[in-house]
């Protein structure tokens, strides 16, 4: 089932005419025309829709959160960041269908009493921020963006703002932070956005893909979309498919298709690439835990495990994982757990904000220490330093950044410890088989 990439094999789409003459903007003209925005806010919540980005919060309630202080100007912010490893549905859905996004912030505009919305994009997608203001500007020149929308009294205009890319603006109140043109540092919490958000006024943050979905979750209705997916799990999502796979892409799903079934049917994935057997898989992006094949494809109960937020959480930390935002990445056989935790230890490492001491220093300490491990220097003890660096910084930072560094460590450790192992008994074997070498050799030794 495809709500928001039906049309998206049509030449042209991304343009204003081709969009309008295939239904395009009637939706939000259904709302501004006959609904209040208490009413759109309502269908919101019966929708079930949780928050594409990774968090997978509810959005009616998101919404029914914000305040609305008389005099006080209230924003919706949509965050284009999209800067976690192995996602890219985000820049897909702005690529093909920008007024799709359009459409979707002027009705969540018109349901939250924002009459200045801004959409923040990471610097990195500059092409995609042209193809999203070309979009703006269709959408003003047409009506309905500006004063006075369809005669109905309500004014709203898009600003596109490119920010620096830094992976920590994907964090909400980061982003307001560089949105207001200071570093982009998260802020501790409370107040929330819905209180105290950009210039210090009530603010929405949504993702992209939650912000377009508005536009089905309107057409059909709230109850409707419902229907969709399965238990919490409502509607469908896009998912970001790379790695060692035959089709990668993107992909929109219903909440409730088998994990085996996305990864080995024609319809999506195609299989493990080059009739490989599959290793693990990353299921959410690179900050969630990675699972091992077993535990990938039935759960700790032997039950199948559904492409969903439960299903894929189910048993937590030990036994599963999180749908996150999407980025499904796949490791066959041949992959190194290791240099893999290791790539992702120095990304986490690098883009920290450095606020918070525990990430500031922890992240280093991973880097450094799976660095060794990697690289012929590493202790049987460095696995257990390992698992004590991430856990002290788990939970002990502002912002979900510090997770996102430790859980894939803490996960690779559980689920793949004798890897590591084998790296520090094997050495020299661990260098051939990673990079071809006849002999130890440190790159970065080698640089130095």
């Amino acid at each position: 089932m495809k709500l928001l990439l039906k049309n998206a094999h049509i030449d042209g789409i991304r343009y204003y005419d081709t969009y309008r003459k295939n239904g395009g903007y009637t939706v939000a003209e259904k709302a501004l025309r006959t609904m209040t925005p208490d009413a759109v806010t309502e269908e919101v919540k019966k929708s079930g829709l949780r928050g594409r980005g990774g968090a997978g919060f509810p959005t009616g309630m998101k919404w029914s959160f914000l305040a609305k202080p008389e005099g006080v100007p209230r924003y919706l912010v949509c965050n284009a960041d999209e800067s976690e490893p192995g996602t890219f549905k985000d820049r897909y859905l702005m690529e093909t269908i920008p007024h799709l996004l359009i459409e979707g912030l002027l009705i969540s505009s018109f349901a939250l009493g924002s009459n200045n919305t801004y959409i923040y994009i990471r610097g990195e997608y500059a092409w995609v921020a042209e193809i999203l203001e070309q979009a703006v500007a269709e959408a003003k020149a047409n009506g309905w963006l500006g004063k006075n929308i369809l005669g109905t009294g309500f004014d709203c205009m898009v600003h596109v703002h490119v920010g620096a890319g830094a992976y920590i603006c994907g964090e909400e109140t980061a982003l307001l932070e560089s949105l207001e043109g200071k570093r982009g540092n998260p802020r501790i919490k409370p107040p929330f956005p819905a209180i105290k958000g950009v210039w210090n006024c009530p603010t929405v943050v949504n993702n992209v893909e939650t912000l377009a979905t508005i536009v089905p979750v309107i057409e059909s209705g709230g109850e409707a979309y419902a229907k969709i997916g399965i238990g919490k799990s409502t509607g469908t999502k896009l998912i970001s498919a790379c790695g060692n796979i035959n089709k990668p892409g993107v992909y929109e799903i219903e909440l409730k298709v088998s994990v085996e079934e996305f990864l080995y049917s024609d319809e999506y994935c195609g299989g493990i690439a080059n009739g490989k057997r599959l290793k693990a898989c990353i299921p959410g992006g690179s900050s969630v835990p990675i699972l091992p094949a077993n535990l990938l494809l039935k759960t700790a109960k032997g039950e199948q495990r559904l492409m969903t937020y439960e299903s894929l959480s189910d048993g937590g930390f030990e036994t599963g994982s999180m749908l996150g935002s999407g980025g499904f990445i796949v490791y066959d056989e041949d992959q190194c757990i290791v240099r893999n935790t290791m790539t992702l230890a120095r990304f986490y490492h690098h883009e920290s904000c450095g606020q918070c001491s525990p990430c500031r220093e922890g992240t280093g300490w991973l880097e450094k220490i799976l660095h060794h491990i990697e690289y012929g220097k590493g202790k049987m003890k460095d696995i257990d330093l390992l698992w004590s660096v991430q856990s002290h910084i788990e939970g002990n930072t502002i912002c979900p950044l510090g997770d996102a560094a430790a859980w894939p460590v803490a996960a690779a450790i559980r689920h793949f410890r004798d890897e590591f192992e084998w790296h520090i008994e094997n050495p020299y074997e661990a260098q051939r088989r990673n990079y071809g070498l006849a002999h130890y050799a440190d790159p970065m030794e080698a640089v130095a």
